[in-house]
């Protein structure tokens, strides 16, 4: 495992009291970062944090990144604790039902946008501030190939990771000369407890159209997630990052 030189940094991680957002967690922890855990589920965050065993360098928060009410409290306890922002990783999500879009909640379709893409502008709107006083920074969007390609039966994932690989072309140039860089990854179907929002019939689609023949791995994605909050990442940005076995090429 190659350890990147994290010394010293502050990450926020959404989502991070489990799956790809816990593997960050415990990725940039291991190169010497401190972590913030947002999380809805306060409980789970706790426990990810001590599960995660690194007193003093690790807290955790109940967030709801869709209230930015919330979202300013989480930034201004963080910045308390560890006296600075330094990566934001944008990775809490839901997939939401699995159903054609004229069938679609329209409830349900709404909830996906405002946790998905709403939540991540949130999230960025109230910590690059907090980089810009710095002059350096680095944000990482957690996407999906849904969001380049559409998953059937999935249209209010599909569009709101579409919006969030299109925010972060957006914000990459509107950033590019200040020295924060924002990517993207685009995962393909991770083992993880999303897993649990989708039909077994939509799993086994997603799963065929990996040309790898099987599911990425958390672990795959926190490795890419910790290069792009490192100093070696230094000329990309507004870019997208694929970890989906070969199913996206572009």
């Amino acid at each position: 495992m190659n350890r990147y030189d994290l010394d010293g940094q502050v990450a926020i991680i959404t989502g991070a009291a489990r799956g790809i957002g816990y593997a960050a967690a415990e990725r940039l922890l291991q190169s010497g970062a401190y972590v913030s855990i947002w999380d809805v589920d306060g409980a789970a965050a706790e426990a990810a944090a001590k599960a995660l065993n690194a007193p003093g360098r690790v807290m955790a928060q109940a967030v709801d990144i869709t209230k930015w009410e919330d979202v300013v409290a989480a930034k201004d306890a963080t910045l308390a604790a560890f006296g600075g922002i330094d990566i934001l990783v944008n990775n809490a999500g839901i997939a939401g039902p699995n159903l054609p879009l004229w069938e679609f909640p329209i409830d349900g379709w709404r909830q996906i946008v405002e946790i998905d893409l709403v939540g991540v502008f949130l999230c960025c709107r109230a910590v690059v501030p907090e980089m810009l006083k710095k002059g350096a920074g680095r944000i990482v969007n957690v996407a999906s190939v849904a969001g380049k390609e559409g998953n059937p039966n999935a249209s209010g994932y599909s569009a709101a990771k579409a919006g969030v690989i299109g925010l972060t072309k957006s914000l990459g140039k509107e950033l590019a000369k200040t020295g924060i860089r924002v990517n993207a990854i685009t995962p393909a179907t991770v083992a993880t407890d999303i897993l649990k929002q989708f039909g077994q019939e939509q799993v086994d689609y997603m799963l065929s159209r990996i040309p790898m023949g099987r599911l990425g791995t958390v672990e795959e994605n926190a490795a890419m997630i910790a290069f792009l909050c490192s100093p070696d990442c230094s000329f990309s940005t507004g870019a997208v990052f694929d970890t989906s076995g070969g199913r996206c090429t572009y």
